[in-house]
């Protein structure tokens, strides 16, 4: 998921995406609250922080260990589900207009280098120190949060590294192995991944029976991340931020794959981050799905307790490969940018990382706290069992970051909905790819 930051003049993908998503933008309420936030708020003494991210950042017992600590301060966490089409356009008007960003706000890696080309929105996090936890990063994880006048502006939480998440009670019924190893086993590739959905897909041809994979983006964005790797480590931009959306193999193997597997009809035609998505988990309409680390969480958010050993966790097709990942900012817009640091500071810590893994199993960006026993040794009794902390920790030994452009979350977004409406049926397959390649290069405009 991610978040758009600029500052003064924004560029044309901040101005598409707020009339785009016009209502969106404008709207207060909701999840993410709207208007001014509450940062400026006191009450004898007492100091107001608002926190703003998207998704479950595995943030409920570190804000209550927090707030224990820090008598004098509340903290408010305004949570947004969809990073792209909903906490985007609102944080960008936010930001733009100088007043209702949070006093420390999320960013996704697709806004990381938006973020900064516009350094003018942001806290220098070096005056509070914070330019003394490099060595506690990757390398690729703290470059990210330098900014183009060389500040440190953010500081990584998770990274993304991949799995596939698969029911098992539905694998059984479809007479395929459930054992972890041997369904890894099944699908050394993506087309043994095919293969295996057509066979599920046999077993299941009633109206309502679960499909294989829930819906077209997120079996896409696992095959973009690997093939990425295979071409330059880049997708929609070059490293020139030039787009190459129609001349990078790996948007075009990702596209082609994807549109196989929605011909073969294994997909619940489910949008990712939607309440149909939602409600799919819960009435277990598919087998499989992508499963970055931070996908655990969810899993066992929409699932339920219901849902409790059906789930468990395979080696992905193609073997590693990285979706997602955060960091955490604080805006110049706050008026308490020392309080705000120093709880950035605390939830970007060892600790704050092992603890969010342990609620929302985001895996750890932090060197420290990949290597401690809290991350490595946990298993998860709701998945099965599984060894979760071996398992995604062994999925990010070899990580390659990927180039993401300046504009990536407005292509992203913009393509992503015509993989949807293939899917769906809304745009025909043989008009899919040049509406696919009409749609990036207007975004990135």
């Amino acid at each position: 998921m991610r978040i758009d930051r600029r500052h003064g003049r924004f560029a044309a993908v901040a101005a598409a995406l707020t009339a785009l998503l016009a209502a969106a933008a404008c709207g207060g309420g909701g999840e993410s609250g709207g208007g001014a936030g509450k940062s400026g708020g006191e009450s004898g003494g007492k100091i107001t922080l608002t926190l703003d991210t998207f998704g479950n950042f595995g943030y409920k017992a570190l804000i209550d260990q927090y707030q224990q600590a820090h008598p004098n301060i509340k903290i408010e966490h305004r949570i947004v589900q969809r990073f792209e089409d909903q906490y985007l356009p609102r944080m960008t008007q936010w930001l733009n207009a100088g007043r209702g960003a949070g006093d420390v706000i999320g960013i996704d890696e697709g806004a990381m280098g938006l973020m900064a080309a516009n350094p003018g929105y942001f806290t220098d996090l070096a005056q509070f120190g914070l330019d003394k936890r490099e060595s506690e990063f990757p390398p690729f994880k703290w470059q990210a949060g330098i900014n183009s006048e060389g500040k440190l502006f953010a500081l990584g939480t998770d990274v993304g590294g991949l799995n596939m998440c698969y029911r098992k009670d539905l694998f059984e019924k479809a007479g395929l192995p459930t054992d972890r190893e041997e369904v890894a086993k099944l699908w050394p590739d993506w087309n043994g991944y095919l293969e295996t959905g057509k066979k599920f897909a046999a077993k299941n041809t009633g109206k309502d029976d679960p499909k294989f994979v829930d819906g077209p983006n997120t079996v896409y964005e696992a095959v973009l991340a690997q093939e990425a790797a295979k071409n330059g480590n880049i997708t929609y931009f070059d490293k020139q931020n030039q787009l190459v959306v129609d001349k990078n193999p790996a948007v075009k193997a990702a596209f082609d794959y994807v549109q196989q597997v929605s011909k073969a009809g294994l997909t619940a035609k489910l949008r990712a981050f939607d309440p149909t998505w939602d409600t799919g988990f819960k009435k277990g309409q598919f087998a499989t799905i992508a499963c970055p680390s931070w996908m655990l969480g969810i899993i066992e958010e929409k699932t339920g307790a219901e849902g409790k050993g059906q789930w468990d966790v395979a080696a992905v097709p193609g073997g590693g490969g990285n979706w997602g990942g955060s960091w955490l900012a604080v805006p110049k817009q706050s008026k308490h940018p020392k309080e705000a640091a120093d709880l950035l500071n605390f939830l970007t810590s060892k600790d704050g990382h092992i603890g969010a893994f342990k609620e929302a199993k985001g895996l750890p960006s932090s060197l420290p706290a990949q290597q401690d026993a809290a991350v490595t040794g946990l298993t998860s009794e709701y998945f099965n069992n599984a060894p979760v902390g071996k398992i995604f920790t062994a999925s990010v030994t070899s990580l390659q970051p990927v180039f993401l452009g300046k504009d990536h979350a407005a292509v992203k977004a913009a393509v992503g909905r015509v993989v949807e409406g293939m899917d769906q049926g809304s745009i025909k397959y043989d008009q899919a790819w040049q509406r696919f390649l009409d749609a990036g290069k207007s975004a990135a405009r």
